[in-house]
């Protein structure tokens, strides 16, 4: 294998035609028997003569140099550059985000326009959620995930940045719309609209539901709020909802009231990989997160 130190021996005789030139100009000190030397090792290695001598001290390149000259000086010549980059702050890239669709649609934009209005060389990948990626962040499939986790394991490290509050929804055009405060219970003979997928939200939902003394007797579900939200609107039945929004979802065709009772907060995380805390990539996007209320 060709050894990168000879390879600059070269690169530094070709770009200054001689070997007491290159001694000179190389970054650090270096004499002209090194500088030769290296160059015979390079030879001897590749197997033809990559200079030839054209005056007491000029030398320039073979076709064969010139051939290899053209593939590794751009390299070299990049190298510094690239090094700088990769100091704490400098260095830019991807970043994979899987979220829920609520977070996607209401914290990630402002977050990540603030990203992109300081770090432009930072691209952001998203996807959304059916439950917490958290499966997918242990393997490095996903750099972060940004929702609620009822427990923070104990291989992520997490920050806040958000919280949702939960509400009662059901269809505007309810005959209990326009009579003030609704209890879950004045609605528990009509169909209610669970969580899918994700059993954790289900469950809070059921228990909810349980603590007002309702236990639905017919059920529809979905894997979204998106799409409940949607099927409320429908007139397909009522659900209990968290959300970001102070007021709760505000959607055409749908009431939102907040659910005093049980008092509840859901906080929301970002959560990473202990092993990535070093991440420069990860530090820019954090230090730029939202401050829960």
């Amino acid at each position: 294998m060709i050894q990168l130190q000879r390879l600059e021996g070269f690169y530094w005789v070709a770009r200054c035609e001689g070997y007491a030139r290159a001694a000179r100009s190389f970054p650090y000190p270096i004499t002209q028997p090194g500088v030769h030397q290296q160059v015979k090792r390079l030879e001897a290695e590749v197997g033809v003569p990559l200079f030839e001598r054209v005056g007491k001290d000029r030398v320039i390149l073979t076709p064969q140099g010139r051939a290899l000259y053209e593939y590794v000086a751009p390299f070299l010549e990049g190298l510094p550059a690239v090094a700088r980059s990769l100091r704490p702050g400098e260095v830019g890239g991807r970043l994979r985000i899987h979220a829920s669709g609520h977070m996607l649609r209401y914290l990630l934009p402002p977050w990540l326009r603030r990203l992109q209005s300081q770090r432009s060389d930072i691209e952001v990948e998203l996807f959304e959620a059916k439950v917490p990626a958290v499966a997918l962040v242990r393997s490095g499939e996903a750099d972060l995930l940004v929702d609620h986790l009822p427990e923070v394991p104990s291989d992520l490290e997490a920050r806040q940045v958000g919280q949702t509050r939960p509400f009662l929804v059901f269809p505007s055009n309810h005959a209990l719309a326009r009579k003030g405060a609704v209890s879950p219970r004045q609605l528990g003979d009509e169909p209610f609209i669970t969580y899918s997928s994700d059993l954790q939200l289900r469950e809070l939902q059921l228990s909810a539901l349980a603590y007002h003394g309702v236990k639905p007797r017919r059920l529809h579900a979905a894997d979204s709020s998106e799409t409940i939200l949607g099927f409320v609107a429908a007139g397909l039945g009522y659900s209990l909802l968290a959300s970001l929004q102070p007021k709760g979802p505000r959607v055409p065709g749908v009431v939102a009231q907040p659910l005093t009772q049980p008092a509840r907060e859901f906080p929301i995380y970002a959560a990473w990989r202990k092993s990535a805390h070093a991440d420069p990539l990860l530090a820019v996007l954090l230090s730029l997160a939202p401050q829960p209320a």
